[in-house]
This record gives C-alpha cells, structure tokens and sequence, in this order.
C-alpha cells in the first residue's frame, strides 16, 4: 500500500499523541503489581496492544475503556499460555524476555519479520548469567526463556540499547535476591532508563543508583497498583514540531506534557539551536526562520530523534550532521541507511557515516517514491517531507499503527494533502 503525498501548509490545533514508552511499562509495571491498577491517556496502537497480550499471558486481566486501562493482577507472575507475539515491538519482546524468567515454564518470544532481525543476544546472556535457560535464532527472535532466575549479580553492554537494561531492572524486585546490575561501556538512550526508573517509583519500587548509568542495585520489593496518567509523547511531537517548521502557518501542536523525563524533549533544544523560536505552555508553536541553521547534533541518547531531524535539511542554509547514533541502525529497520538513500531521492545531499549522516540542503526539489521499509517514524517523516517537496509517493501507511495511528486523518484535518 502507498500514499500519495501533495504540496501542503498546516494550520489549526493537532493534538500530540500519548507516550509509547510509558505505555508499554504502566501496563508491565501494573500486571506486577497486586491489586488493580487504573492507566489513562493510554497509547491505544499495535505496539501497546501487544504488550497488553503479553502481560494477559503473564496471568493479568486487561479491559479497555476509550483511552483508558484496567490491570488486575495478582502481583506474582503466573503464565496462561507458552508463547508471546510481540509483533512489531521491541519494548514488548525484550521486557517479557526479562519476566519471563521469574518463572518456572519454557516460554517462546517472536514477533513479525522486522522483529526478528533485531538484536537480543546482549540480555538472554545477562538472564543467563543469573541461571537461566536461553535459546535464539542467531541471536535474535524467536526465543525461548525458562527460569526461575532468583536474582543476584549480572552484566551486559549498553551500547546496543537501553531496553535491555529496562526489561531487567523492571523484573528484578519480582526475584527472591534482587540483582545488582553492571552496565559495560557507554550506554546508548539514557533517558529511557532514566524513564523507567521514574515510573518504578510511581509504582512503589525504588531503585539504588551505585554509579548512574553504570551500576544499579534493585533489592526484592513489591510493585503497588496505581493510578497514573501516559504524558504526551514527545518522539511523536518531534515529528510534529519538524512539520510545523518546515509547513507550518500557525501550527499549534496540543499536549499535555507532564513532569516525567523524556530524553526526545531535546528537540526543542536542537530547534532553538537553529534558529526556531518554541514557545511551551499547555499548548506548543514555533516560529522558524526562512532558512534554518544547521549545526552539529550528537543523538546518543534520542535516535528516535535521527527521522525528524534528518528532514529539517530541506530548509537549512548550513549542513546538518548528525552523529554518535549508530544504535539507530538496530531500530525497527537501519534507519540511518534508509534515510541516506531516500532523502537523497528528493534533492537532499546527504552522507552516509557508521554513526550518523551529514545533510545539504537540497539545490532544487525532486518529486519522489520514498520507501519506508514499513516503519513507522521513516513514513511519518517522508510524508512531512513529501509535504514540503510535492507529487511524492510514500510506501506502508500501515506502519503508523504502531506509534501514531491517526497519523493521516489528523494531519489531512490541518490541511495535509495524503491520499
């Protein structure tokens, strides 16, 4: 399936959708926790959907009312069935590799063909190191998981992703010991961990910093049920603020953004950096320059950031270099290549580096097909672009419903032309 993508100016209100990430672990931390948990604003999207799945095979009773979402749970983990379909999501998969072993059963992970190329080598070996049982296909999905891990003291790299640490800090007050966790090398996405260690709080669990972003200790606790409410998602608004820059004429971006941390917030700096006026209240705008700066950003802790970016170089008078975001390769799809070989597609100078890319400004504008390689941030990005260029094709519209799934009616509402 494609898009047809015209010419477009936006303007009016567009509400900012709510946050993935903390979807995903509300309703993980929820089905921990004993008792019944009450979760709003929730990211209602393919993504989400599977980790509800996920946590129903882990013993809890899910029910959904408009945005909102009911946990009741136990609080030990019990499984109804021997497999799990992570389907699109990272998140999903890696967290429930990491419950999964507080269990005594044999329980496969898979998901669909982009899953399966995405590595998770790094947190079976960890799991391993604390006694259980691990298999992959060469490192990647399917898998298989059998504890019952106790707890104690592990190991693994940061380098690849932060969700591996996530999914073993989330499991480890289920364990009889606790685990001490050792991060190697440099860690990649801190504000994620930075994200999850936040919402455990919300829950009722703390957990020990020994050196931040390098060693941590979480002793046995109990999660508590809770009310809490998903923040606006600020990977989603980084999408939505490169629109309004690029053809926006009084965009005016909704949301309600809440205290939580969210390493994506750093595109507002990065747009001031360039020239963009932001103003933030219960509503966001911007006010952009006719040509952007340019400038040096370092995306080490906000690949999601890498697509939004990447497209800003339609109107900068300086390049645009982007670095230290190998990881970005390991996403959903190598997001680094794709955007290389598609936006040079449109007139845009773009080269390719191991940890990032370097973007010119385009010297005249080229209409067209931008291959999305179904992900969902690559297509959302290309659409905005194709907005900017016109008479633009856009492949796997589909893919939006793993992050945003009315990416295209509320965009064609403030004067988007996809088809």
């Amino acid at each position: 399936m494609k898009c047809k993508v015209e010419k477009s100016r936006l303007s009016g209100t567009i509400s900012c959708p709510p946050n993935k990430s903390y979807t995903h672990r509300a309703i993980f931390l929820a089905s921990l926790a004993k008792g019944n948990s009450t979760i709003r604003n929730v990211l209602l999207s393919r993504d989400t959907i599977a980790t509800m799945n996920a946590c129903k095979v882990f013993g809890s009773k899910i029910s959904t009312s408009g945005s909102t979402v009911n946990v009741e749970s136990t609080g030990s983990v019990s499984v109804t069935g021997s497999e799990i379909d992570a389907s699109n999501s990272g998140t999903t998969i890696r967290i429930s590799a990491a419950i999964a072993s507080l269990v005594d059963a044999k329980i496969t992970l898979t998901g669909d063909v982009s899953l399966k190329k995405r590595p998770m080598q790094p947190l079976l070996d960890a799991l391993e190191k604390l006694d259980a049982k691990c298999t992959s296909t060469n490192g990647t999905p399917p898998i298989t998981v059998k504890g019952k891990i106790l707890g104690g003291n592990t190991s693994i790299s940061g380098s690849v992703s932060s969700q591996f640490i996530s999914a073993l800090l989330i499991a480890a007050p289920k364990t009889e010991k606790g685990i001490t966790l050792e991060i190697e090398g440099d860690l990649v996405s801190k504000p994620y961990l930075d994200a999850t260690i936040a919402i455990m709080q919300k829950f009722g669990v703390n957990v020990n910093t020994i050196s931040p972003y390098k060693k941590y200790n979480i002793p046995k606790q109990d999660y508590k049920s809770t009310d809490f409410t998903v923040p606006a998602d600020f990977s989603s608004m980084a999408l939505l603020l490169s629109a309004a820059v690029l053809v926006g004429d009084d965009m005016v971006i909704s949301a309600p953004i809440g205290d939580l941390p969210q390493g994506d917030k750093e595109m507002i700096s990065h747009l001031k950096k360039m020239g963009v006026d932001v103003s933030i209240g219960d509503t966001v705008r911007v006010k952009a320059p006719p040509k952007l700066a340019g400038g040096r950003f370092d995306l080490s802790n906000t690949p999601d950031l890498l697509p939004p970016m990447a497209i800003l170089a339609l109107r900068t008078s300086n390049p645009i270099e982007i670095y230290n975001v190998k990881h970005a390769r390991f996403k959903e799809t190598d997001r680094i290549s794709i955007l290389a070989k598609e936006l040079s597609k449109i007139g845009i100078g773009v080269t390719e580096k191991e940890d990032g890319l370097i973007l010119e400004s385009p010297k005249s504008l080229k209409g067209a097909e931008l291959d999305s390689s179904d992900d969902h941030r690559l297509f959302m990005a290309f659409c905005i672009a194709g907005m900017v260029v016109g008479n633009c094709t856009v492949t796997d519209p589909e893919s939006v419903d793993v992050s945003y799934p009315d990416f295209i009616k509320e965009m064609n509402k403030i004067g988007a032309n996809i088809s």
